[in-house]
């Protein structure tokens, strides 16, 4: 079977409220959401969130990227099986305008072409997405197996009466874990953390995420700061460009380091542990290239004797929520679970299915075919800015 055409579109989500951090606030995502169809007819769906401050991505970028890549050439072969998919998906190679060492200035763009061709061929073959992590030969050091999952809480930064009510949202709604975002105003942390831990209560599994925010020479003194209220976790401390610094901050610390913004491909990942700058690394679907990148990451944190989790975008449609529900009831040793936020973050909806993790977190694994979600083209167009279609075969 082979794929007979694509059509991209930069589509407009409304966020319920403003989401922000050290690096940005936003009211709106701005999402490449990409149509594949095959030569029978049968259609799959997928998503990329470019972010400008992560890869370098911009919405209007990545459709400038699939517009110039040679997709007839490149997206022609004809598919009998899950492996011949798995080789399509992995000579996919983007037309990227800029050098690229990290590998990453396309992988919003890669996503959402991987993601609707693996939904296509799931429904083709009647498999559900999760299938793929059984049958995909890198993702071997992290199979498992869950008929549910649990999902991680966030909390962005805020004033003390916003805190307050999501803190306690989030013990009565039964979370056992949560993510808070720090660094805005770094002084007035520990405070922040005094109050949620107190909120939260002390069974909570609170982990921090600063976006980047801290100067080098100032992580070891804000972790110690933190270390009363009893994180798990700190994540991205520093900027990427100066991410090297944490090879020797982890010997001078006890608290488990994260990296996001510097854990976006192989290149990343393969330094890190070389150089030894993460305890755990955060894998974003989007942000990472896709399911099989995403795959191959998780086993490489495994065979390194690192720790891993599975990230999202604010702003995720119910596509990546999808995707990222067969990623992580399809995998084993995963830390913490992000996603899913969608009724809870979201204003618009395209799909037929409410995919939203329900009450402390918890959420079925997805076994219809594909990502198991039909997609409301009704829905979409209202809030498509820019689409583009290309001819396969």
């Amino acid at each position: 079977m082979r794929i007979s055409e694509l059509s991209a579109h930069i589509v407009r989500l409304r966020l319920r409220k403003e989401f922000k951090h050290a690096s940005y606030a936003r009211r709106f995502s701005d999402n490449l959401i990409v149509r594949c169809q095959l030569a029978d007819g049968t259609v799959g769906w997928g998503e990329g969130v470019p972010r400008e401050y992560v890869t370098g991505e911009s919405p209007q970028g990545a459709l400038a990227q699939l517009a110039a890549t040679d997709l007839q050439h490149q997206l022609q072969a004809d598919c009998l099986d899950w492996p011949d998919v798995f080789r399509l998906c992995e000579n996919y190679r983007p037309q990227i305008s800029n050098e690229d060492p990290r590998g990453c200035m396309a992988n919003a763009h890669r996503c959402a072409v991987e993601l609707s061709i693996l939904d296509a061929f799931g429904r083709l073959f009647g498999d559900p997405l999760k299938k793929i992590t059984s049958l995909y030969a890198a993702s071997e050091p992290v199979r498992g197996e869950s008929d549910r999952v649990q999902y991680s809480s966030a909390i962005s930064s805020g004033g003390i009466a916003k805190e307050m009510r999501s803190s306690l949202a989030m013990r009565l709604y039964g979370f056992r874990q949560c993510k808070v975002k720090v660094g805005m105003q770094a002084d007035q942390d520990p405070d922040r953390l005094r109050r949620m831990r107190r909120w939260v209560g002390a069974g909570m599994d609170l982990r921090v995420d600063v976006n980047e925010a801290w100067a080098v020479q100032e992580v070891v003194q804000r972790i110690g700061e933190l270390e009363p209220y009893g994180i798990s976790c700190v994540e991205q401390p520093v900027r990427h460009q100066e991410v090297a610094a944490l090879s020797e901050i982890r010997e001078q610390v006890d608290v488990p380091l994260m990296l996001d913004e510097s854990l976006t491909s192989e290149a990343d990942a393969a330094l890190a542990i070389q150089t030894g700058t993460c305890d755990l690394f955060n894998i974003r679907l989007s942000k990472c290239g896709g399911f099989l990148s995403s795959l191959r990451l998780a086993a490489m944190a495994r065979d390194a004797g690192l720790g891993y989790q599975l990230g999202c975008h604010p702003g995720e449609s119910s596509i990546l929520s999808a995707a990222g529900r067969h990623f992580v009831t399809s995998v084993d040793f995963i830390r913490y679970r992000e996603g899913s936020f969608d009724r809870h973050l979201l204003k618009d909806f395209i799909a037929d299915r409410d995919v939203t993790f329900g009450f402390g977190g918890w959420a079925p694994a997805i076994t219809s075919p594909g990502l198991g979600i039909n997609i409301n083209e009704q829905k979409l167009q209202p809030l498509v800015l820019e689409t583009q279609s290309f001819k396969i075969a």
